[in-house]
């Protein structure tokens, strides 16, 4: 039923990336559920295949090791066909990771502003990223310095400020169909 860019095939995956606190692993259940693909997020399937939590890759290997796990499996998820894969906040960091998004299915930046980010996130203790000393100005920082990657690998872009993630699924399915037209007639 969808199809993304021109010769890309049905099949391709749906990747949500965005900031942490964006919606991308509730609105990717929701978004599976509703297309009737396979859900998976990346930093589940780290956990899975590490044996170990995000927080503690991060005490032991730092940031640079848990990102060389995440486009290890990243490579891999992008290939299962028909999946909506929920993205890390920072999978996008790496040109490597971007260009496999771009080239295995359709990108959706699932775009906050930094209040509902913080609003969303600032109780969540297991984020190594937030054990700052200022973490909202954390939160804004990494928002701010990452919208630019995102919005370089998205085909679609939806605010999720103040909506529901069925509200979210369908404008993400909406945009998905007009896409479709658009490489339909082009």
């Amino acid at each position: 039923m969808l199809a993304y860019h021109a010769g890309m095939k049905a099949s391709a995956g749906i990747f949500l990336v965005g900031p942490m606190g964006a919606g991308k692993s509730t609105i990717g259940r929701v978004l599976a559920a509703r297309l009737g693909r396979e859900f998976c997020d990346c930093d589940t399937e780290i956990e899975k295949r590490t044996g170990a939590s995000i927080p503690l890759i991060f005490a032991v290997e730092g940031e640079p090791g848990f990102r060389r796990w995440e486009s290890l499996v990243l490579a891999d998820l992008v290939l299962r066909p028909k999946i909506v894969l929920a993205t890390g906040g920072g999978a996008v960091l790496a040109a490597a990771n971007r260009d496999l998004l771009k080239a295995h299915g359709c990108v959706v930046y699932l775009q906050a502003g930094t209040d509902t980010l913080w609003e969303r996130v600032h109780r969540d203790r297991g984020r190594p990223l937030l054990q700052a000393e200022d973490p909202r100005a954390r939160v804004e920082a990494l928002a701010a310095a990452r919208d630019p990657l995102y919005r370089e690998v998205a085909d679609l872009i939806v605010s999720t400020d103040h909506r529901a993630p069925p509200a979210v699924a369908r404008t993400i399915v909406s945009g998905l169909r007009t896409l479709v037209r658009a490489h339909t007639d082009a």
